[in-house]
């Protein structure tokens, strides 16, 4: 390799690098949005980073349905803790993605039926690289457009406990007493908001 290889690929790195800590910064402005109650800055966060959430959610539960209920999961813990965030632990990036990992993990932990997984789960994971290939950015950006479409068509009672949900980072119990609605109720409409939400992402475009 020539000297000029030597330095193109040094000056590659250097880019690169210097990218993934802007990127990191304007996620961090995000959270700290999050804290003032800023809910378009979930929503940005969300879009910027839900796919290298959910493909470490889909990595440890192999099930397309769970781990997208995991990924909201994720941002709504997000929203509730953005005030306690603190990038001296780890970036946003990381944070985001060893969340996922984490619930992930409880959720398959939790199922009696499946307890012999545990022993498949890997000690170490990497965190899926967030540089999206033009290929990658092209499905991102119309899983999103879907999801927008889908929760714009959902009923307005479906909308509003996936809305509060994520914002409010109620829990069902808590949702049904603040809408005094049966938890039967609460439970139901969740469920559907985000069945109506994983036909939009899995139908064909």
């Amino acid at each position: 390799m020539g000297s000029s290889d030597v330095t193109n690929s040094g000056t590659g790195l250097a880019s690169a690098k210097a990218e993934t800590t802007s990127r990191q910064v304007v996620w961090a402005s995000y959270l700290s949005r999050c804290a003032a109650g800023d809910q378009s800055a979930l929503a940005a966060l969300y879009d910027e980073t839900s796919r290298m959430v959910y493909a470490m959610a889909l990595r440890v539960l192999r099930e397309p349905a769970d781990a997208e209920e995991v990924t909201l999961d994720v941002y709504m813990q997000a929203w509730r803790n953005a005030r306690t965030y603190s990038d001296k632990r780890a970036n946003v990036g990381t944070w985001l993605v060893m969340l996922a990992r984490s619930r992930s993990i409880d959720r398959l932990r939790s199922r009696q039926s499946r307890a012999t997984r545990e022993d498949a789960l890997p000690d170490h994971v990497e965190i899926p690289c967030p540089n999206p290939t033009p290929e990658q950015s092209t499905e991102s950006n119309l899983q999103k457009q879907k999801v927008r479409s889908a929760l714009n068509s959902l009923p307005p009672e479906q909308r509003q406990v996936l809305e509060l949900a994520v914002f409010s980072g109620l829990t069902h119990y808590e949702l049904a007493e603040k809408l005094n609605q049966p938890l039967g109720t609460v439970k139901t409409r969740v469920r559907q908001g985000m069945i109506k939400i994983r036909e939009f992402l899995t139908e064909p475009a």
